[in-house]
């Protein structure tokens, strides 16, 4: 996914905002599913829900007001209630700006942990590319 960054997305010092980046990662995951045909609204209305369990980033570069981001998500690991994606994000010059991880849980109403229909499972892991 590219993201230009626009100067909303800044802070005081003219590099984006360090918080800014959890929306970039919730876009990039939902363009990447909504991409390979798994609408996340669909399933949420189907009562099946996706929370953020864990979240992990790795700041290496600071990116600035104007550049355009390449955000580059992998689905690599699905069970019955968890999914996890990773991600790498570089400038437009191909400067690794971020690397990051979100742990996601299945839940269903209540919040209480629903596990991944078998249809669903299957269609996340043929997305999947395990590390080994």
């Amino acid at each position: 996914m590219k993201q230009r960054v626009y100067y909303h997305h800044t802070d005081c010092g003219g590099v984006v905002y360090y918080g800014n980046y959890l929306k970039f990662l919730e876009e990039a995951r939902t363009e990447f599913l909504e991409g390979k045909g798994i609408s996340i609204k669909e399933l949420a209305d189907e009562g099946t829900l996706f929370v953020v369990a864990r979240q992990e980033i790795e700041y290496k570069s600071p990116a600035f007001y104007g550049d355009i981001l390449n955000i580059d998500t992998q689905l690599t690991d699905v069970s019955k209630i968890r999914i996890i994606f990773e991600y790498e994000i570089k400038n437009q010059k191909g400067k690794l700006i971020s690397l990051a991880r979100t742990v996601m849980a299945c839940v269903g109403s209540g919040f209480k942990p629903k596990p991944l229909s078998e249809e669903i499972r299957q269609r996340l892991r043929s997305l999947t590319k395990l590390k080994c």
